[in-house]
């Protein structure tokens, strides 16, 4: 059981630092940064609404949480997403990337995770996007550290960074799942069945 647990907790170091050297190996986007100004809170609380139901508790509570310790984002994607684990977990999810210039993108999400992690989920997605200029820069792994516990209807966010970009996923799923993960989520944009 012990030899077990070192392996699992290797495996997990390794999948982490595999995710950071691939974002840090990552060339930066040519050309200057798009003058864009972030989007104000009240209009993306209004989205969030619209897109999870008026009726979804908790959801506010939540993105005021991001605001406070992000300001307000650059971006935000609209989606959705399944995944499960029994230790080693998988999740699949796809939506629309918006920024506030009135462009937007079909972007696609995968990414493995390790960890103490059991159950399955599938929840409608709302991510908060912050230093991010273009939707080629969100085309990479973005690595995170995921203490998730999921009830029926239940609302989480966690934290996904590479270098100085930050992606908050506000999730609002039904479905079981609970434990502590480690992992990344890599975006593209097509879809691939490949989690890493």
């Amino acid at each position: 059981m012990r030899a077990l647990r070192t392996l699992s907790i290797a495996c997990a170091v390794a999948l982490v630092c595999t995710a950071c050297a691939a974002s840090r190996a990552r060339a930066p986007a040519a050309g200057p940064a798009a003058d864009r100004e972030p989007y104000q809170q009240d209009t993306v609380l209004d989205e969030a609404e619209n897109f999870f139901g008026a009726g979804a508790r908790g959801v506010a509570d939540v993105l005021n949480r991001v605001f406070a310790d992000n300001g307000p984002p650059d971006a935000y994607i609209k989606g959705e997403e399944g995944g499960g684990a029994v230790g080693i977990g998988l999740r699949y999810g796809h939506g629309t990337v918006y920024f506030k210039d009135g462009t937007s993108s079909k972007v696609y999400w995968r990414g493995p995770s390790l960890g103490i992690d059991l159950g399955g989920s599938a929840a409608k997605t709302f991510v908060l996007i912050y230093n991010v200029d273009d939707v080629d820069q969100l085309f990479q792994r973005f690595g995170g550290v995921e203490g998730s516990l999921y009830y029926v209807g239940g609302v989480g966010v966690t934290y996904n960074r590479s270098d100085d970009a930050v992606l908050a996923p506000v999730r609002l799923g039904v479905g079981w799942r609970q434990g502590v993960n480690v992992g990344y989520l890599h975006l593209s944009p097509r879809r691939s069945w490949v989690p890493f």
